[in-house]
C-alpha cells in the first residue's frame, strides 16, 4: 500500500463475505488459505486506501440465530438472557476478526481494528446512530481500518445485529469512497430460478431486487442476498458504484480494488 495521505485518493470499501472467509455449514470454521490470498490481494503495492469489512459467517450467525438477536425479543425473554447472547456472539465474531487482522499483517498490510459496537446504535433492528470518525482517523494515519458485522446496542431491543453490508452502505454516504466491493463465494447475484443454468444479474434494478428472496440461507441473520442487493442499491443512490464479485477467483478482488471492470453484479452510481 502506498504511503500517501488519505485526502489524495478516496478509499475503496471492501466487504469480505462471511460465506467467503468461513465455511458457513460448520461452526466456527474459517478458510485460512482463502483469507491469506485475499489479504495478499488487498495488500498489493499500488492499492488505494482501503476500508475492509467482513461478515461473521459461521462464527457469528449461528449464535445470533440461537439468541434471536436479529429480531424483537420474544415476550417474557429475560433481559439478561439477550445480553448474555450478545456477549457470546460478540466474542465469537472477534475470533474471526483476529484471523483477518493477522492475515493482513502477514501480507504486509497495515490493518487497524475498528470495532463499531461503541460507535453505532440500532433501534428495533434499524441503524439510528453511526460515528465514522474512528474509521476516518485510521485512514488519515495511513492505516487500513478493519471492521465487521457486530452486535450493537439497541434502544428498544437491548441489543441487535448491525451487518457489515449496512456498515458499507453507511460508509458510502459518509466517506464518499471511489467504489464499494462485495467479495463473496459466488460470481454475482442470480435471479430466482427453479432449475437450469442461470446467469448473474449484470445490473441491479429495483424490479430485479424485488424478485429476490428475503430469507437468508441456513442461519444467515442479515436477510441473505436480498439484503445485500438492497445495500448495494442504497450505495448507488449515495453516488457510489457497488459491485458483487467472486472472491474465489484469483486476482478478481485486486482488479476490483484497482478500479478495473470486473465480472459480477453492479449497482452503478446514481443520484435521486
Amino acid at each position: 500500500m502506498e504511503d500517501e495521505p488519505r485526502a489524495a485518493r478516496p478509499p475503496v470499501v471492501v466487504k469480505l463475505g462471511g460465506s467467503l472467509i468461513t465455511r458457513k455449514r460448520e461452526v466456527e470454521k474459517s478458510r485460512p488459505k482463502v483469507i491469506a490470498r485475499l489479504a495478499s490481494e488487498l495488500s498489493a503495492p499500488g492499492a488505494p486506501p482501503l476500508v475492509v469489512l467482513h461478515g461473521a459467517g459461521s462464527f457469528g450467525h449461528p449464535g445470533a440465530a440461537r439468541f434471536g438477536l436479529a429480531k424483537a425479543p420474544d415476550a417474557g425473554t429475560p433481559t439478561g438472557e439477550r445480553a448474555r447472547g450478545a456477549s457470546i456472539v460478540a466474542s465469537e465474531v472477534r475470533r474471526l476478526h483476529l484471523l483477518v487482522l493477522r492475515a493482513l499483517v502477514a501480507a504486509g498490510g497495515r490493518p487497524l481494528s475498528v470495532p463499531l459496537a461503541t460507535h453505532a446504535r440500532n433501534r428495533a433492528g434499524e441503524l439510528v446512530s453511526f460515528d465514522a470518525a474512528p474509521i476516518e482517523d485510521a485512514l488519515e494515519r495511513g492505516t487500513t481500518p478493519v471492521s465487521f458485522g457486530d452486535v450493537v446496542p439497541d434502544d428498544e431491543w437491548g441489543f441487535s445485529i448491525l451487518s457489515a453490508d449496512r456498515i458499507a452502505a453507511q460508509l458510502a454516504e459518509l466517506l464518499r469512497p471511489s467504489r464499494v466491493v462485495f467479495a463473496t463465494d459466488v460470481p454475482g447475484i442470480f435471479p430466482p430460478s427453479a432449475s437450469g443454468h442461470r446467469k448473474v444479474i449484470p445490473e441491479l434494478t429495483d424490479p430485479a431486487i424485488a424478485a429476490l428472496p428475503t430469507d437468508g440461507a441456513g442461519t444467515d441473520v442479515t436477510r441473505g442476498i436480498r439484503g445485500k442487493a438492497e445495500a448495494m442499491r442504497a450505495i448507488a443512490r449515495a453516488g457510489v458504484d457497488a459491485v458483487l464479485i467472486s472472491g474465489l477467483s484469483d486476482g478478481a478482488l485486486a482488479r476490483a480494488v484497482r478500479g478495473e471492470a470486473v465480472y459480477g453484479s453492479w449497482a452503478h452510481a446514481r443520484s435521486e
